[in-house]
């Protein structure tokens, strides 16, 4: 399976960091999005799966969560201890690979952004509902895929909807740049995947932006009418 670790997240943490913090599509609506789906979390624990420089673990230990993360990549870890603390519970996984936790040690997993790395969710999923309580939660935000087709053909790119496939692009962020490999996979390949490894779909969320996003970015907000703002999807797994 693909590991996360084959993108090298190291070589700009700082300024994907950087971007993430500030920007439409990360502050304004894939993470408020997130925290909504989460709602209430006082005294929950909670996986943040791919944690990053750990704005979305802040944001869920100021609502009152118990705290663990863990990332691929060790120098997003830096950036979030600076921000989290020494005592924050950090670790360096890979979710292409086994856990370093034992059973039922969640009531909570967040899954931000990630699962789009991975050309075989299967073993990843399998691994996150073990680490879950019965009837704990898994909140997964991934790229759309209907976005993706969508920026395919306004770049007059061949298309394969139906098709698992890889895509690699190259970002440039605060000045430094990455090679970055996705898997594009559509819709009914992801629930199937959700199901199969043992969760029940309970929301499938296409949610608008943050209230006032749109008087911040104008300029993106009429880049980014109608379908083309789909940029991600939301999913809310129940582990049965």
């Amino acid at each position: 399976m693909t590991s996360v670790r084959a993108n090298d997240y190291d070589s700009f943490a700082d300024g994907y960091s950087a971007e993430n913090e500030t920007s439409l599509l990360n502050a304004y609506y894939e993470r408020p999005a997130m925290l909504e789906l989460a709602g209430d979390v006082a005294g929950r624990r909670i996986l943040d799966a791919g944690c990053g420089s750990g704005p979305l673990f802040a944001a869920l230990r100021d609502r009152g969560a118990v705290m663990t993360g863990v990332d691929a990549s060790a120098g997003m870890l830096e950036l979030a201890r600076r921000r989290l603390g020494a005592d924050a519970d950090l670790r360096v996984a890979d979710l292409a690979n086994p856990l370093p936790f034992p059973d039922d040690t969640f009531d909570d997993v967040v899954a931000s952004l990630v699962l789009h790395y991975l050309e075989d969710w299967g073993p990843t999923l399998t691994e996150l509902r073990r680490v879950l309580t019965p009837g704990g939660r898994l909140i997964v935000s991934v790229e759309h895929p209907f976005a993706i087709t969508l920026m395919q053909r306004l770049a007059g790119e061949k298309t394969h909807y139906f098709a698992t496939r890889s895509r690699t692009e190259e970002w440039t962020m605060g000045g430094q740049t990455a090679q970055l490999s996705f898997w594009d996979r559509p819709l009914h390949a992801m629930t199937d995947a959700f199901t199969g490894a043992g969760f029940r779909i309970d929301v499938i969320s296409e949610p608008p932006p943050a209230p006032g996003a749109r008087e911040m970015f104008p300029e993106e907000f009429r880049e980014l009418t109608g379908p083309s703002f789909l940029a991600f999807l939301f999913f809310v797994l129940t582990a049965e």
